[in-house]
Order: structure tokens, then C-alpha cells, then sequence
């Protein structure tokens, strides 16, 4: 509580918290908030294309070029932002080749391969939103 009485909001106070949602003091607040596991795990895979960069990456390290073919339709400026954006993030670790030319390969961190089951599951999950959708 504030001085004057009212909820500040992101207290973490415990109301009914479901356990399986809200494991820990982490989640339980009021909006949303950067040590939140949830949000740490959705910025992680934030992006349009990150996921679809994280899935080719799930399959093994992969140069530049390799990762363009996989995804011809992101384009290479896309594709070094969200490289830069995952290396930034520790998701993604980048790999200078020896060798003329210069060659650098991508591959998911030990961090950025916990994102696996997260894609797993959020296919999974959008599926199902797609099929209640169209039996609605």
C-alpha cells in the first residue's frame, strides 16, 4: 500500500495465486514486469521472424547464407537485426570461421536452446486456437 492507502499494484501479495501459473513471488504482480519469467520468456522470442530464426537455429549452427536459404523470404537486414537482437539477448552465439573468406556461423546458446520446448508449446497452442476458431 501506498502512504495515502491505495494498492500500488505491484506489490506481490498473495490472493489465490494459481500454483501452476505463478510458481514463485516472480509472477505475482499486478503488470508486467522485466524479472517476470513470462515476459523474459516472451521478449525472448519477440520479433517478427525471431521465431522461425530460432527454429532453423534449433537444428544446428548455420552461416548466413545457409540461414537466407532456410528463410528466403527474410530479408538479410532482417536477418542481421534479429541475429544481433538474439547474440545481444545470450539466445544466439556467433562463430568467426577461420579461413579466407571470412565465414561466421550462428548457433543457439545453452540459454537460447530452453526456447525449444517454449516454440513447441506455442505451436501446439496456437493450433488449438486456430481449430476452437473454426468449430466456434
Amino acid at each position: 500500500m501506498s502512504e495515502d492507502g491505495r494498492d500500488d499494484g505491484h506489490q506481490t501479495e498473495t490472493h489465490g495465486w494459481d500454483p501452476e501459473l505463478v510458481p514463485d513471488g516472480r509472477g505475482r504482480t499486478r503488470r508486467p514486469e522485466a524479472e517476470c519469467p513470462v515476459e523474459v520468456a516472451l521478449a525472448a522470442v519477440a520479433g517478427r521472424w525471431t521465431t522461425l530464426v530460432v527454429r532453423e537455429l534449433s537444428h544446428g549452427p548455420w552461416s548466413f547464407g545457409e540461414l537466407r536459404e532456410r528463410l528466403p523470404d527474410l530479408s538479410a537486414k532482417i536477418l542481421t537485426e534479429r541475429l544481433r537482437e538474439l547474440e545481444a539477448r545470450g539466445l544466439v552465439v556467433r562463430e568467426q570461421l577461420a579461413g579466407f573468406p571470412v565465414r561466421t556461423r550462428y548457433a543457439l546458446s545453452p540459454a537460447g536452446a530452453l526456447l525449444r520446448p517454449l516454440l513447441i508449446q506455442l505451436y501446439a497452442t496456437g493450433a488449438a486456437l486456430l481449430e476452437a476458431r473454426t468449430t466456434a
